[in-house]
């Protein structure tokens, strides 16, 4: 249970954390206020006033929370707050008096970020799928996990595609400092044994959020499986994912990389998609981004030894992936 202000909450919180915030955004502005301009025990005084009113709501909320059946312990709360202080402790006290077994926080929200940060600066052993634009690979991650293997979905987890049509159709995207917290929990989940993590071959930047640097910098070494797919296969495939998008949005996106992709072919582009020839369109499209990963490609510090070429006839996820295991005797963790 996350008692911070909504506010708080809504910037960045713990995975899975439920918000039942003690004050909301002005009542933690006027308690703060006081805390500097007069004193510990006035701020305390005034947080009681809206304390005390909210004292059954509190309960009752967090009895209706426990019996979702999203919880395993009906009678275990887990608390904090900012620092582990006044709040969490405030409401960790009715918790506790209302007869709930209650846990909060040492250091709260602040520590838990400390050891977020950390939690980038290990050393993963990550094995990268690679691919030009239109290889499917986020299906081939998805078979990953079907058969086993411990795989990250880093566009999933930032709620972007990576290029810049990645936002069109997906809910919007975290913070910066929600998207680590995120990673940094799905990285400790996944790295409680040696085996490899699999994650997509991505560009630092995903839409709005940054993979963290040090974490970043582990990517640029690890091996990459690149799957080379002829590019008509590549382009049907994309044709088919982007094909029936907003046409206003798809436009907005061609404008937005207008000085890489050039004056010409960013009009001739648009100029496809108003005419509604959606595949020529995206073939000038198609050709920016192979030459974009081209150079990304060839920028690894170890290149060409890390990237291991996979031969694909087509855009076939689970063929792909077949090919991939038998090629380099991947063994699944079924």
């Amino acid at each position: 249970m996350d008692v911070r202000s909504p506010g708080e909450f809504e910037h960045a919180h713990l995975p899975g954390a439920k918000s039942i915030p003690l004050f909301s955004d002005d009542e933690r502005a006027v308690v703060g206020t006081v805390y500097k301009q007069n004193s510990r025990e006035a701020a305390i005084k005034t947080g009681l006033d809206y304390f005390g009113p909210k004292m059954k709501e509190i309960i009752e909320e967090v009895e209706k929370l426990l019996k979702t059946g999203l919880f395993k312990d009906r009678q275990s709360v887990f608390v904090y707050c900012w620092r582990g202080g006044m709040r969490s402790a405030g409401v960790a006290w009715l918790l506790d008096l209302y007869g709930f077994k209650v846990h909060t926080m040492k250091g709260g929200y602040k520590s838990f970020r400390n050891w977020t940060l950390t939690q980038f600066e290990k050393k993963y052993p990550f094995r990268l799928i690679g691919g030009y634009t239109g290889s499917g690979k986020t299906f081939l991650l998805h078979q990953l996990i079907h058969k086993g293997y411990r795989v990250i979905d880093l566009e999933g987890l930032a709620s972007h595609k990576g290029s810049a049509f990645g936002n069109i159709g997906m809910p919007d995207q975290p913070s910066q400092e929600m998207f680590e917290n995120i990673l940094a929990w799905e990285l400790f989940k996944k790295s409680d044994t040696n085996e490899s993590i699999w994650m997509e071959d991505e560009s630092q930047r995903i839409g709005a959020v940054n993979i963290p640097g040090s974490l970043w910098r582990t990517m640029l070494t690890s091996p990459v499986f690149f799957m080379e797919i002829p590019f008509e296969e590549r382009l049907n495939f994309i044709v088919e994912e982007y094909g029936n998008l907003d046409r206003t949005r798809l436009t907005d996106a061609v404008f937005r990389i207008k000085k890489r992709l050039g004056g010409l072919e960013m009009q001739n582009a648009v100029n496809y998609l108003a005419t509604g020839d959606i595949k020529d369109a995206f073939r000038i499209l198609l050709k920016y981004y192979d030459k974009f990963y081209h150079k990304s490609l060839h920028k690894k510090p170890n290149w060409p030894d890390q990237v291991k070429q996979i031969l694909c006839d087509e855009v076939n996820a689970a063929q792909n992936l077949l090919t991939i295991i038998e090629q380099y005797s991947l063994k699944s963790n079924v």
